[in-house]
């Protein structure tokens, strides 16, 4: 199987400051991923990698099963857009499409033109007068129109107010659909993710806590609530992930691949969101799970 990244052991310095240490992942190709965690993970850090844009300080990282730095060819493979969709103010939506063709090789101007017409952008206008979500769009023209295999997404959408980035993400899964591109977007914003991966990363302090794909990781964890409980006294297939306690009531996440029989117990699904939060609780508050143990579907 063909893996869009996939990393071991991989650590990145910045002088004495590790923003990724032992970073053990594998992301199968095909696959929409959500790359979530708090501010200062190292999510950045991990996606520069996998372009090409940074050297892994420890450890080695792959991208369509080639080296992360291999050459131009391994480049023409991936998109990247980063954080402030970057592009030139001075220089007008034609210039841009332009500028795309002359540096890529792989260059779709057919695709590049009907996505330009499709979202109403004006090729003469230069892209320093465009709204937020204008650039953001023509930056993801862009970075789709060179074909490449895997589409690396840096927070594409933290600037952009809500209706801007609904039509972002609307555009991106329109691409997904027909292109059949594997995607890898970081994101703050869970009901994005919830919107768009089939597949979650979970990295906290440097470190992932978990990988797997979405409905699995959703069928494996429950919310217990019932009479107040010692966690200790749990069975053992039930991991305790998470845990809250009032006066006579226990509340708990946990991880099951058996049903949860105990009547004691009222059992409800989790969310996305309380799944990747009672992740980054638990990784922040202990010296965090490995990426083995935790890695629960591929």
């Amino acid at each position: 199987m063909t893996m869009a990244i996939e990393a071991f052991g991989v650590g990145r310095r910045y002088g004495r400051r590790w923003a990724l240490t032992d970073c053990t992942l594998s992301i199968p190709a095909g696959r929409v991923v959500g790359l979530v965690g708090p501010n200062g993970a190292g999510k950045s850090t991990l996606l520069h990698l996998a372009v090409g844009l940074l050297e892994p300080s420890a450890g080695t990282i792959s991208v369509l099963d080639q080296g992360a730095r291999s050459g131009p060819s391994q480049l023409e493979r991936i998109g990247f857009l980063a954080q402030d969709s970057p592009i030139y103010a001075r220089l007008t939506v034609a210039q841009h499409v332009r500028m795309g063709q002359l540096l890529n090789r792989t260059w779709d101007a057919a695709f590049a033109a009907s996505r330009i017409k499709n979202l109403g952008l004006d090729p003469s206008q230069r892209a320093g007068t465009m709204s937020g979500g204008q650039r953001a769009q023509l930056a993801l023209t862009l970075a789709v129109a060179k074909r490449p295999e895997l589409l690396v997404l840096d927070e594409p959408v933290a600037a952009l107010d809500p209706l801007a980035r609904r039509e972002f993400l609307q555009t991106l899964m329109e691409i997904v659909a027909v292109e059949g591109v594997s995607v890898v977007l970081s994101s703050h914003l869970m009901a994005d993710v919830e919107r768009v991966c089939d597949y979650l990363v979970v990295l906290v302090a440097g470190r992932v806590a978990l990988t797997g794909d979405v409905d699995e990781l959703l069928a494996l964890h429950h919310r217990l609530t019932g009479p107040r409980r010692d966690v200790a006294r749990m069975p053992a297939h039930q991991l305790v992930i998470e845990q809250s306690h009032v006066d006579k009531q226990t509340t708990l996440i946990v991880r099951s691949q058996e049903p949860i029989l105990d009547p004691v117990w009222n059992v409800t699904p989790v969310t996305l969101d309380d799944l990747a939060l009672a992740y980054m609780r638990q990784a922040r508050d202990s010296a965090g799970p490995s990426s083995n143990g935790l890695e629960l579907a591929r």
